[in-house]
C-alpha cells in the first residue's frame, strides 16, 4: 500500500525514472497500467487519473509524444473496458456470487466494490459508463457489471468511446497545460490528491443524494 501511495503522489518522478531507464518502452508500461486498471477487476488499486495527469505534464517537456500518449492511453482504456465487459458477460453472475460467498475470491474482488458499482449502474444505466470513468475503483467494475447485466454491446461501446475520449482528453490535457506551471510542479503531491478528491466527488454526491432520498421515504 505504501508503494502504491508513493506511485500516486510521485508519479512525475517515477515516470522520469521510467523514461530514463526504459526509453520508448515506457509507452508499453503506461499502456499496460491503464489497461489493467480498467480491464481487470482484481487491479482497481492501480493509478488512473493521477498517472494520466503526470503523463501529460511529462509530455509537455518533450520527453513523451503527447499525441502518441493520448492515442495509446485511449486504446488502453477502451480495450480494458471491452475485456472487462466480455468477462462480465461470460461469467459475471458466477464471479459475483463467488466474491460474496468464497473468502479466497473475496480477497481479490471485494463484494462491497461490486455492490457499489452495481448500484451505480442500476440507478444511472448508460450514464454510469461515462460518470463511472471518472471515479477511481468504480471505473474498474462498471464494465464488468454492464456485461453481467447484459447491457447491449453496441450501447456499451458507444458510451465507452465517449467516456474514454473525455477521460484521456481532460486528464492528459490538464497535465499538458498545467503540470509544469511552477506552483503546480512545486506542489505536485497536493495536486494529485486534489485530482483524486475531485474524481471521487460524483460518488460522494450520489451517496449523499441516495441517503437524502432514503430519509425522505422513511415514515415519521
Amino acid at each position: 500500500m505504501s508503494q502504491l501511495l508513493q506511485l500516486l503522489l510521485h508519479a512525475d518522478t517515477y515516470l522520469l525514472d521510467l523514461v530514463a531507464h526504459y526509453g520508448l518502452w515506457v509507452y508499453a508500461v503506461l499502456f499496460a497500467i491503464v489497461f489493467c486498471e480498467t480491464g481487470l477487476v482484481v487491479t482497481p488499486f492501480l493509478p488512473g487519473d493521477s498517472l494520466l495527469f503526470a503523463t501529460g505534464a511529462l509530455a509537455a517537456t518533450g520527453d513523451l509524444d503527447v499525441r502518441l500518449i493520448a492515442v495509446l492511453l485511449f486504446l488502453a482504456a477502451l480495450s480494458g473496458d471491452l475485456v472487462n465487459y466480455t468477462i462480465g458477460r461470460a461469467a459475471g453472475t458466477r464471479v459475483m456470487e463467488l466474491a460474496r460467498t468464497n473468502p479466497r475470491w473475496g480477497r481479490f474482488i471485494r463484494p462491497a466494490y461490486l455492490a457499489k458499482a452495481h448500484d451505480f449502474f442500476e440507478r444511472h444505466g448508460g450514464r454510469a459508463i461515462v460518470m463511472g470513468r471518472f471515479v477511481p475503483i468504480v471505473r474498474t467494475f462498471i464494465p464488468f457489471v454492464a456485461g453481467a447485466a447484459e447491457m447491449t454491446f453496441r450501447h456499451f461501446v458507444l458510451r465507452s468511446l465517449t467516456a474514454n475520449v473525455a477521460w484521456v482528453t481532460i486528464c492528459v490535457g490538464a497535465g499538458y497545460l498545467f503540470g509544469n506551471v511552477p506552483i503546480v510542479k512545486a506542489n505536485f503531491s497536493l495536486v494529485v490528491l486534489g485530482i483524486i478528491a475531485v474524481s471521487l466527488l460524483p460518488m460522494v454526491i450520489e451517496v449523499l443524494k441516495h441517503r437524502a432520498q432514503s430519509s425522505q421515504r422513511r415514515p415519521n
